[in-house]
């Protein structure tokens, strides 16, 4: 418990700055590696197998996030109550947080594999993608499908081992299995293509390597986690409804992105046909990609900011959030700057066929214009998770995904006969428009806090 207690007292006093890149960078290379290797199954299928298949694997993306959204609920949700605890020195809760979490896993993971399995092509034709990425999308899926237990018990448990505040050791776990799938893309598509099976190959990699990831994750809470382990795994009737009061907001932000993409897709079909969908889907993979160092930062913050208020050190919450929202910022130029730059040669790393890439050059611009403002949206929501502020999290990821998104998705490609282009405005105006909601509803939550009174350190 020693280890546990050191890392109680480095969250609650350590000097804001130090503290945040302390926590951020294992965070944020953690994700990076994750997001690369989603990432480069497009690039390495796009650039050995085909166009038609890169856009395959990209509109099965959103349908992916169907289990990264069963993990991120009850990953993040058993991270804030984790946090939280150990800010309180409750000893009980902590015991309780692994056996809950197993078992809501294997309850989520059979349905989603039965579901995923034998729903396919149903899931997939929602996206309005053509016969021909439809085919490919099918077999590519139904394979991530079959993973499912792999991916939803080493994603949720990682969010747990953060939650401990054991960054480096989540950043290591899940790095892992992420560079193994980097490495085994070329090489299972070089064995398979030849085959006619390219974008089967890139499919088998990744569950290979989502199986690695699982099983260095259960040996770590078996064996090395300070404080956490795997006790008797059930269902708590007591524990669950906090969990998911917090990892709603998660699983709504994963499973609306895949409303959201899904919208996008069907709606670029109508005013662009295949190539539209094609320059979408090779922009929406590098915006994916985009975001995961963003949301690495938050995973630092979210163990900081739940023990410091659960220990009831109320203006150190808002300090720490303050310096996490800047240095997200900062963090988004790393994209931005590229993006703005050289927009052709991005989406030239996942489409080959000539022209397409620099047709699209001048819409992605527009779609990335507003990206430094993710960072804030991140931490917003990552705060309200980590103080208990289930419903608040909820909105904001609600008029991120469909309040604002949608209509204006639908509505400015009909405007001033702007087509395909209103839907790459309507990504970048989404992000504008929120951070008005977020500086309001951030700000009166703070007013909301009483003044530090007595800390319990």
């Amino acid at each position: 418990m020693k280890q546990a207690l050191d890392t109680r007292t480095k969250l609650l006093t350590k000097n804001p700055w130090p503290l945040m890149i302390e926590l951020s960078i294992p965070a944020v290379l953690g994700m990076v590696v994750v997001g690369l290797y989603n990432m480069m199954d497009s690039i390495f299928v796009g650039q050995m197998v085909g166009d038609v298949q890169m856009g395959a694997i990209s509109v099965s993306y959103p349908l992916t996030l169907i289990n990264a959204g069963s993990a991120a609920m009850l990953g993040v949700g058993s991270a804030s109550v984790l946090s939280r605890a150990i800010g309180k020195k409750d000893e009980n809760t902590i015991k309780k947080i692994m056996g809950n979490l197993v078992a809501m896993v294997l309850l989520l993971s059979v349905i989603y594999t039965v579901v995923g399995m034998v729903f396919t092509r149903q899931l997939l034709s929602l996206t309005g993608a053509s016969d021909n990425i439809l085919n490919y999308a099918e077999k590519y899926l139904r394979i991530v499908f079959a993973g499912s237990l792999f991916v939803n018990f080493f994603q949720s448990a990682n969010m747990v081992i953060r939650g401990e505040g054991q960054l480096k050791r989540a950043m290591t776990i899940i790095a892992s299995g992420a560079i193994l799938n980097i490495i085994l893309d070329p090489i299972f598509i070089s064995i398979l293509n030849p085959y006619g099976m390219g974008i089967e190959a890139a499919a088998y990699a990744t569950i290979f390597s989502q199986f690695v990831q699982a099983a260095i994750t259960l040996w770590y809470f078996k064996k090395k986690s300070p404080h956490v382990k795997i006790g008797r795994i059930r269902i708590d009737g007591e524990l669950l409804p906090q969990v998911l009061s917090v990892g709603i907001s998660a699983l709504l932000m994963q499973i609306l992105t895949l409303v959201q993409q899904t919208v996008i897709y069907r709606v670029a079909s109508n005013y662009g046909g295949e190539t539209s969908q094609l320059l979408l889907a090779a922009a929406l993979r590098f915006w994916n990609f985009s975001f995961v160092p963003l949301w690495g930062i938050s995973q630092g913050f979210q163990p900081a900011a739940g023990t410091n208020y659960g220990a009831k050190d109320y203006d150190r919450v808002k300090t720490l959030t303050r310096v996490f929202i800047i240095a997200a910022t900062l963090l988004s130029l790393v994209f931005y700057i590229p993006a703005e730059l050289f927009p052709e040669k991005i989406l030239s790393m996942f489409l080959t066929t000539p022209g397409i890439a620099a047709s699209g050059a001048t819409n992605f611009r527009i779609m990335f214009s507003t990206y430094i403002l993710q960072g804030s949206f991140m931490i917003a929501v990552t705060l309200f998770q980590s103080l208990g502020k289930a419903k608040k999290a909820t909105w904001l990821v609600l008029f991120r995904q469909i309040i604002l998104f949608i209509p204006l998705c639908v509505v400015l490609p009909m405007i001033g006969g702007m087509g395909i282009r209103g839907v790459w405005l309507a990504i970048a105006l989404t992000d504008a428009i929120l951070v008005a909601i977020i500086a309001f509803m951030v700000a009166y939550e703070f007013r909301k806090l009483p003044a530090t009174s007595s800390v319990n350190r």
